[in-house]
């Protein structure tokens, strides 16, 4: 395991990469997460490895050429301002990525066996779900869901939480295979918050241990950049302090031979579920939709 599941802005980055987390830096098996940072005209090319990737356009617009194929990814202006659309890239390859006016990419990767063709994911396609009411409100743009689009191991989401709201909660995890009711994965969170007139915003990250794995045990104040690891444990709540929304980039991959997403909530918390059919969703959500065909 990494020395701290808590990565501060800059402590998970390396001259290319303004976060560079691989499976042997988190102390883990499959997942890993890059945030490219390009000037305008930038350019930047990368081996994939064993691994499959996301590239998913955080603030910016760029192509993404692998092989003989190029996908020319519109973007958004940041990840509080609109669905993206985004490009899968396959294990083995070279993949080449240029900005012609600058931007924040994410590349979500996890280890893979499988070789899977490249594919441009627009953003129309992305399901955009609301999940929970009252202050437990929070936006789902699953893009990398899987039920939603195909890879081997790598399952990546990204949420949106209004200032003042609950994430992440009821606690959860996810780190046992228990073949129909849990799955195993590695995740990673990656934070951005919206500033209030310069202001920077931050948050609250919990992750307690389940008696599972390591005893991972984290509670973490969170701004923008910042990185948590969770190798096993009840993750959550993420808190975002009231009048700075926040977001978060969640990757995911793990042994287990079937992808899938599933979880088992904390036996303390689990109630709160039943209290939200009797509240309405935060009215700031749908903070947005994905864009029509």
């Amino acid at each position: 395991m990494a020395t701290t599941p808590h990565l501060p802005a800059g402590q998970a980055g390396t001259d290319a990469y303004a976060v560079h987390v691989t499976p042997e830096s988190a102390g883990w098996g499959y997942s890993g997460l890059r945030i490219l940072e390009l000037p305008a005209g930038g350019r930047h090319t990368f081996a994939t490895g064993d691994s499959e990737w996301i590239v998913l356009p955080l603030a910016g617009s760029c192509t993404v050429t692998v092989g003989d194929e190029m996908f020319r990814l519109a973007g958004r202006e940041s990840v509080f301002s609109g669905v993206s659309d985004f490009a899968y890239v396959p294990r083995d390859a070279e993949v080449f990525v240029a900005s012609q006016g600058g931007g924040r990419f994410a590349l979500t990767g996890a280890r893979c066996e499988r070789r899977l063709p490249a594919r441009y994911g627009p953003a129309s396609a992305v399901p955009v779900e609301l999940r929970g009411t009252g202050n437990c409100s929070r936006q789902v743009n699953n893009f990398g869901a899987a039920s939603v689009f195909e890879c081997d191991k790598l399952i990546a989401v990204e949420v949106i939480t209004p200032g003042g709201n609950w994430s992440s909660f009821p606690p959860h995890k996810h780190d046992e295979h228990r073949p129909g009711e849990e799955s195993e994965l590695e995740e990673i969170y990656y934070f951005e918050f919206a500033d209030h007139e310069g202001t920077p915003g931050l948050g609250y990250q919990r992750v307690s241990p389940s008696g599972h794995g390591g005893g991972t045990d984290v509670l973490a104040e969170v701004g923008s950049g910042d990185v948590v690891l969770i190798p096993d444990g009840w993750h959550g709540p993420s808190m975002a302090v009231p009048g700075h929304d926040m977001y978060y980039l969640n990757v995911m991959a793990g042994p287990d031979p079937d992808r899938a997403w599933l979880i088992c909530d904390h036996p303390d918390h689990a109630w709160i579920r039943s209290t939200w059919p009797e509240q309405p969703v935060d009215p700031r959500l749908p903070l947005y939709t994905a864009p029509e065909q």
